[in-house]
């Protein structure tokens, strides 16, 4: 098991690099960085000037040496500009060059600084990704149990009309957009066009102190919307669980149902939701845009559109490097989940 991680952990640092150099080289183009010196200079700017604003500030050099730079694995520029005013990544004009570190990159936890928020990105992003990991932890403790409870439920007594019912409640969940359930339960339980004024439409207070009032929309909009897809798998996995060989015989022997569902089906029936659960990490970290832009909630997501509407290159390569780091990260626990919930598979 332990070669078996760290196999893996040598392909997730591939991938991160491979997927990190192509966001590096998309957010890195010409007419990016044409459009990023004329919102921090002047939108009247000659081509002649933009070019000298992107060289006083390392943007032309070659994709590979910036992309090092970033990483921190290659010295940062130093640079003497036309009007001789010196220039580095690793240095500000508030510090002295001499003194200034040789490295500065990712490695070296230096992000880099938003040009729109005027804030290191690495504390933006931590920020906001705090904010968006309180709102997936109570979406995940509400929608997984819920989701497994009614996929068992399905899956014990394929074909009946519990079967039906509760099959029916999941496609229809998972089946609604996120904009449209969000929209409904504001109307009735937060506007005064119903009545019903039991929690709050706008959860931008969550982001101090989250309460029932303020959180439970947002938490029941993205659970509703995620759970149906676990809930068809569990169902779908614990059908064919109840069909095979050892159920029947178990039923022979006179083991209860109680029994049979919990001691012999429910572990097997859990392997490929566990999977399912595991992709939902990696939704929820970007795929909460557009809840948390319903809710008015100020979190990773929104950092998200913010970066990339308003071509904030540092920013968004931050978000880029934490959604990567994540998403690997979730499939190689899915992976060893796996493999213990599946003693059948054997690691090589």
């Amino acid at each position: 098991m332990g070669l078996f991680i760290l196999r893996r952990l040598g392909v997730m640092i591939l991938t991160a690099l491979c997927l990190t150099f192509v966001v590096f080289f998309l957010t890195n183009l010409y007419p990016n960085l044409e459009k990023l010196a004329k919102t921090q200079g002047n939108f009247r700017m000659s081509d002649e000037q933009v070019e000298t604003w992107l060289g006083n500030r390392g943007y032309l050099e070659p994709t590979l040496v910036k992309y090092g730079e970033w990483l921190g694995v290659v010295p940062g520029y130093d640079i003497v500009g036309a009007d001789g005013e010196r220039r580095g990544r690793c240095y500000n004009s508030t510090m002295n060059p001499d003194d200034a570190a040789t490295f500065c990159g990712v490695l070296q936890g230096d992000w880099g600084d938003s040009t729109v928020f005027k804030e290191p990105a690495s504390k933006i992003i931590a920020t906001r990704l705090g904010l968006t990991g309180k709102l997936m932890m109570w979406v995940l403790i509400v929608m997984v149990p819920s989701a497994l409870i009614v996929g068992v439920m399905a899956g014990m007594r394929e074909g009946s009309k519990l079967d039906r019912s509760l099959s029916t409640f999941s496609i229809a969940t998972t089946a609604t957009p996120e904009y449209v359930s969000g929209v409904i339960f504001i109307a009735i339980f937060a506007s005064s066009a119903v009545g019903l004024k039991w929690f709050k439409g706008s959860a931008t207070s969550a982001m101090e102190t989250a309460t029932l009032q303020n959180f439970t929309l947002p938490v029941l909009t993205i659970a509703l919307y995620g759970m149906g897809y676990i809930a068809r798998m569990t169902r779908a996995s614990m059908a064919e669980v109840m069909t095979a060989q050892y159920i029947r015989t178990a039923r022979l022997k006179g083991v209860s149902f109680k029994n049979i569902v919990v001691k012999h089906a429910l572990r097997n029936a859990l392997i490929a939701p566990f999977t399912v659960i595991m992709l939902q990490v990696p939704w929820l970290l970007n795929g909460v845009v557009i809840v948390e832009t319903l809710f008015n909630y100020k979190g990773f997501g929104w950092v998200l559109v913010q970066a990339a509407g308003n071509n904030d290159v540092e920013l968004l390569l931050g978000v880029s490097v934490v959604s990567v780091v994540v998403v690997l990260l979730t499939q190689l626990i899915s992976d060893i989940g796996y493999v213990y919930l599946n003693p059948r598979i054997k690691v090589s």
